[in-house]
């Protein structure tokens, strides 16, 4: 069998290639804070309106947002996760608890989750089945695309 001629097919960069753009996690941060309308996003997000309007269409097209009307003279829309974009929260949570660690160390944090319990949130990937946190070196990858090992494209027979 021939080497693949392009990249490892992946989710992660299938998932890039939708929320990977600049601006778009921003969205969804802003969105997943109760802040969906037009202007609080270009406000809080800072991107210019005509790329925050490619953005949120993009992210509507794509089902990860919704938008709904609020206010019918002017015709003005809100923004509002779907069930997949609701999935990405978790996805945000890390990324930012990795930059509170790495990028502000200083304990200088822009903003703080506080959990249902009370308590500053601290998110946690865990093992579904079992609760264990996931940690590197706990886990083995098997590839799933024809013509594709964990060290890359298999050799050509």
């Amino acid at each position: 069998m021939a080497a693949p001629k392009d990249p490892r097919p992946c989710s992660i960069a299938d998932a890039l290639a939708l929320v990977g753009e600049k601006y778009s996690l921003l969205v969804l941060r802003e969105v997943c804070l109760g802040n969906g309308r037009f202007d609080q996003l270009v406000r809080n997000i800072g991107a210019p309106r005509d790329i925050l309007a490619t953005r949120l269409r993009r992210l509507v097209d794509a089902g990860i947002l919704t938008k709904r009307v609020y206010s019918e003279r002017p015709q003005r829309f809100e923004y509002l996760a779907t069930q997949a974009g609701l999935e990405l929260q978790p996805v945000l949570l890390t990324l930012m608890a990795w930059g509170d660690r790495h990028l502000h160390p200083d304990g200088d944090r822009p903003m703080v989750i506080e959990h249902g319990c009370g308590k500053t949130l601290t998110p946690v990937v865990t093992c579904a089945a079992c609760g264990d946190p996931v940690r590197h070196g706990d886990s083995t990858a098997h590839p799933q695309a024809p013509g594709w090992t964990v060290s890359g494209p298999e050799a050509a027979a």
